[in-house]
């Protein structure tokens, strides 16, 4: 019963996310739903976490509650004739291809991010290693 329902849910995030994917190019959009909308598809499709999922508790963190919470808030920006547009796209989408599309500049994007804070670790680790 729980695996049934957890199986809806997942489904039901994968095509609102498909759909803010066709909502962040529609017209009809408002500019901050757009924004937030890129932001999570990007995250989304990224072969890459931010947080990896091997990292004890944190690794599923942003799966299980960030990314569910900043979808439902895209979702409630999105005025509904859109959202509706959106989601009948994705389903078409979905129906019609076999594998999700791929993000590989939000890929580039977090290795950036984890070699940025690579860099400040060892920067504030050499100034408290010299004194």
């Amino acid at each position: 019963m729980v695996g049934g329902r957890l199986r809806q849910w997942a489904a039901a995030l994968k095509r609102d996310v498909l759909a803010l994917w066709f909502a962040y190019r529609h017209p009809g959009t408002p500019l901050i739903a757009k924004i937030l909308a890129m932001l999570i598809v990007a995250y989304t499709l990224s072969p890459i976490d931010l947080i990896p999922d091997f990292v004890p508790v944190l690794g599923y963190l942003d799966e299980l509650v960030l990314l569910p919470g900043a979808i439902y808030l895209a979702i409630k920006l999105i005025p509904a004739d859109v959202l509706a547009q959106c989601r009948r796209q994705a389903a078409t989408w979905d129906a019609t291809h076999n594998a999700r599309p791929k993000s590989y500049t939000a890929a580039a994007v977090i290795v950036l991010i984890w070699l940025a804070l690579a860099w400040l670790i060892w920067r504030i680790a050499a100034r408290l290693w010299r004194g």
